[in-house]
């Protein structure tokens, strides 16, 4: 499968098949963040699908070419969720494994808690349950660490902003924080359009929609993973994650690792993935 429908719009997905034919034969959808795409993955599906998974990596809302509305309302949590499930049902997923990274990992939190009885278990990367991300705003760090989603509300002034010197100032900004020059420069490559980059900061517009909306308590299986050298959540965020998982739970941090976990951590991802996944029932 290439692509697969929702709605009005068209979304562009990896299907990688469980190799041999052999393994638990389950299907994962991968969820990215911002400014990513479907390729942050790359370096993490082939492990997952030689451990017998199925892999389903989607450009999402406001990314694939063919799903990017204009109107902000359009990227609230449900409407992100309705995509997600629209790409299970395409690949005949009846119950599927759910893992996102960054703003992925935040629509990751909210179908895990609304439709539990799709999802066999989650697995979130940097970014916590948005209550945990809410509660640690009012102490500590987070609220400084957050001041660019402020920000990123106002129209057509953060495309501009990201876009100066052809995106190369956005570019030296996601490789200070961490990230791999051959990725920022991928990504940066979007803030060079203004219409390409709408669709994603229309995730951070939709915010005030989406907290009417809010993810509840998981009860499914779930793992939150976290780099300890991350800029952009606090530790009080991360550690307050248990607070909203009702299931069994794990915390694992990454030593010494960035908030970009899937280009810079991969083989670290991999490997919690696959045994993450591998004690769900």
């Amino acid at each position: 499968m290439e692509r697969f429908t929702n709605a009005a719009f068209s979304f562009e997905v990896t299907d990688t098949a469980a190799a041999g034919g052999s393994g638990p034969g389950c299907a994962i959808i991968l969820l990215h963040g911002f400014p990513q795409d479907r390729r942050c993955w790359e370096q993490v599906t082939p492990a997952l699908s030689a451990a017998g998974y199925r892999v389903l990596a989607p450009d999402l809302r406001g990314y694939s070419p063919g799903a990017r509305p204009a109107a902000r309302s359009a990227y609230r949590n449900s409407q992100l969720a309705s995509d997600v499930l629209a790409l299970a049902d395409a690949a005949g997923a009846e119950r599927f494994h759910l893992a996102g990274h960054d703003w992925g990992a935040a629509l990751a939190w909210y179908v895990a808690g609304r439709y539990p009885g799709r999802v066999i278990s989650l697995a979130a990367l940097s970014v916590p349950h948005p209550q945990a991300f809410a509660r640690a705003m009012i102490s500590g760090s987070q609220a400084a660490r957050s001041w660019y989603m402020a920000a990123w509300q106002l129209p057509w002034l953060p495309e501009h902003a990201l876009g100066l010197r052809e995106g190369r100032a956005f570019r030296d900004t996601l490789v200070r924080s961490g990230l791999d020059p051959a990725s920022a420069d991928r990504y940066a490559a979007r803030a060079r359009d203004p219409g390409a980059l709408r669709g994603p900061l229309n995730w951070y517009r939709a915010m005030p929609f989406s907290m009417r909306e809010p993810a509840g308590p998981v009860r499914v299986p779930t793992m939150f993973a976290w780099g300890n050298r991350d800029r952009f959540v606090s530790p009080a965020a991360a550690r307050l994650c248990d607070r909203y998982v009702t299931g069994p739970y794990r915390l694992a941090e990454l030593d010494g690792a960035t908030h970009w976990l899937p280009e810079r951590a991969a083989d670290q991802v991999a490997a919690l993935l696959i045994e993450h996944f591998a004690t769900a029932p």
